[in-house]
């Protein structure tokens, strides 16, 4: 039973609020570090503390107000002056708010949180009383979730969208609505990896703030959606009264196109209601920068940029363990030692940028740092070193091929193993779920001077840009992102290059890869093909034919994911359409397109 039974809504509110608080607080701790004497910074942050200490007062949660109120205490030392900020005392405080934090999820559970450590608590008396504090052990973090994994059976799986096992042809809305209903109640075709015996699922925020004038403005376009509705209700009457006269018909054309113009503001009103400033997600970060740098002995100072820019909210939930893993990345293998950065002339100080902007429909994010960057030769030799490619393929790759390399499962640079890195576990999980995302991954890099690392993201999942392809008489979507231009294929210019197929397009030796295939249907010569272009390689996909291009609507196959397939969604005549995951159908093939298939 719930430690806060009638208090749930209390306890929303303190988490949301005590939340951002707490984060501003780790960011002003970031900057206090900088300037230990700063009476503005050692008031907030005093304020901060003792803000949360009253709401977590409200909800009886004494283990929290008595860390609040021993770290308030603190501060309200070394504002006046009876104490002086010293690295040791800074480090006691980053652990005292890290267990803070921690309280938080245990509130999140609905749990009243465990006591603080024994040694924290006794190194903030110790300081509060004027003497040097003891070492204080670092907050464990949670241990990670395995994920959930699941392989198509694809006769199955389009049997049962294409109306066999679900509904039938949808020519009417309604029916059409009912079939796309039918997409989300198809059974397991493999059982979900269960969460480890104990652990609690990470607790998603389901709340979001909304400006009022947004939601006025859904509002008012919604009543004149309704009126617009009761005009062809009427004409509608009229015409199945047998009146069909030009100006009946010209005011049914004038009242569709109406409800086409307000059907597509109130979709962007709506799309807005859930854009959120990316500044909310940034303000983690300087403090996460701050830890790693100083585990690692370094001088490294985070610069933030574009928090104004928006992006969908849950998007940015997503967005939190890509960045993390790059973040950390840019601190531990991107910047040098202070050492070295004074015998390579640069500042002792190493800058990792984090910046966000809007070009288009995308959202543009960028990790670059001024560090060592990455030598394309090194990164290829270590891949062969550990066997994640052979010298063949590590001599055909360009500089952008190499660096991309850092993308696959087990790679890395790193001598020895540390608490950072060294393992080769993070880089491949950021391009998965970058991926995920429907964005894009690039790196740039020179020896020297820094890496640059680009995430380019749409402005939301809810409406995914696609071009339909027709493989036989069934449509799948392939994200437009990633489409470059449609060719014909003819078989005459394919050829054999390393027994696979290919064909030059503009001077360019590219390979076909058969969505039959792919999805292992029995193959045939493609009659087109879609030059598409992901995070790490060029293609073309050979296809049957191609239906166009549609702005779609994705919804989940409840209760599995099958590899390839982000979702299901109707095209405009009512037929069910997998959308393809692109990235994760070519890295879970085994096929090879070969030339010899096609004939």
């Amino acid at each position: 039973m719930s430690n806060f039974a009638g208090m749930e809504d209390l306890l929303a509110d303190f988490l949301t609020e005590a939340g951002e608080l707490l984060s501003d607080v780790d960011n002003k701790l970031v900057e206090l570090e900088k300037q230990p004497n700063d009476k503005n910074l050692l008031n907030d942050i005093f304020r901060g503390f003792h803000t949360i200490k009253g709401g977590a007062g409200f909800l009886n949660a004494t283990p929290l107000v008595e860390l609040c109120h021993r770290t308030e205490n603190l501060f309200d030392k070394l504002r006046s002056g009876g104490l002086s900020l010293t690295p040791e005392i800074m480090d006691t405080i980053m652990v005292a708010t890290g267990t803070v934090r921690q309280m938080f999820d245990a509130l999140h559970q609905k749990q009243m949180p465990a006591s603080a450590n024994a040694s924290l608590l006794g190194a903030l008396d110790a300081i509060l009383s004027g003497q040097a504090p003891a070492a204080v052990p670092k907050a464990a973090a949670p241990a990670p979730q395995a994920p959930a994994a699941g392989e198509p059976n694809w006769p199955a799986l389009l049997g049962a969208v294409s109306g066999q096992a679900a509904a039938p042809s949808a020519a009417h809305p309604a029916e059409a609505a009912t079939r796309m209903d039918a997409i989300q109640t198809i059974q397991p075709l493999k059982p979900k990896a269960a969460a480890p015996v104990g652990q609690a699922p990470a607790a998603k925020e389901t709340t979001i703030r909304v400006d009022t004038t947004r939601l006025d403005m859904v509002l008012n376009l919604s009543g004149e959606i309704g009126l617009t509705k009761n005009r062809l209700t009427t004409l509608r009457a009229d015409i199945l009264a047998g009146k069909t006269d030009g100006g009946t018909l010209k005011a049914l054309d004038e009242a569709v196109s109406q409800l086409d113009l307000l059907v597509g503001d109130l979709q962007n009103a709506v799309m807005k209601t859930r854009m959120q400033p990316i500044g909310r997600l940034f303000q983690k970060y300087p403090r996460l920068a701050r830890d790693v740098a100083r585990q690692l002995g370094k001088d490294v100072e985070l610069v933030l940029a574009g928090e104004e820019t928006e992006i969908d909210k849950t998007m940015i939930e997503d967005l939190n363990d890509p960045l993390v893993h790059l973040i950390r990345n840019a601190v531990d293998h991107g910047v040098e030692t202070t050492e070295e950065r004074t015998i390579a002339g640069k500042p002792t100080k190493s800058l990792v940028k984090l910046s966000a902007m809007q070009i288009g429909d995308h959202i543009i994010i960028e990790i670059a740092d001024d560090g060592k960057g990455m030598r394309p030769d090194v990164l290829r030799r270590k891949a062969v070193e550990k066997g994640l490619i052979d010298l063949e393929t590590a001599n055909t790759l360009d500089d952008r091929q190499s660096f991309n390399l850092i993308f696959l499962p087990g790679f890395s640079t790193k001598e020895q193993i540390s608490d950072v890195s060294g393992r080769g576990v993070g880089m491949d999980v950021v391009k998965t779920n970058i991926s995920k995302l429907n964005g894009r991954i690039d790196i740039n890099s020179a020896a020297g001077h820094g890496t640059t690392i680009t995430i380019s993201l749409p402005l939301t999942l809810a409406i995914l840009p696609v071009l339909l392809v027709r493989l036989g008489e069934q449509p799948f979507a392939v994200p437009l992102a990633l489409v470059r231009e449609i060719i014909p294929i003819n078989v005459k210019e394919i050829q054999q290059v390393s027994g696979r197929a290919t064909m030059v397009v503009r001077d360019e030796v590219l390979p076909i890869r058969s969505l039959a295939s792919l999805i292992g249907w029995p193959e045939k010569t493609p009659a087109y093909g879609v030059l598409m272009q992901t995070a790490e390689t060029t293609f073309i996909l050979g296809i049957d034919g191609f239906v166009g291009r549609d702005d779609v609507v994705i919804k989940p196959l409840l209760d599995i994911k099958p590899r390839g397939i982000a979702g299901a969604t109707l095209s405009g005549d009512g037929d069910v359409v997998l959308v393809l995951d692109m990235e994760e159908l070519l890295s879970s093939s085994t096929t090879e397109t070969r030339a010899s298939l096609f004939v």
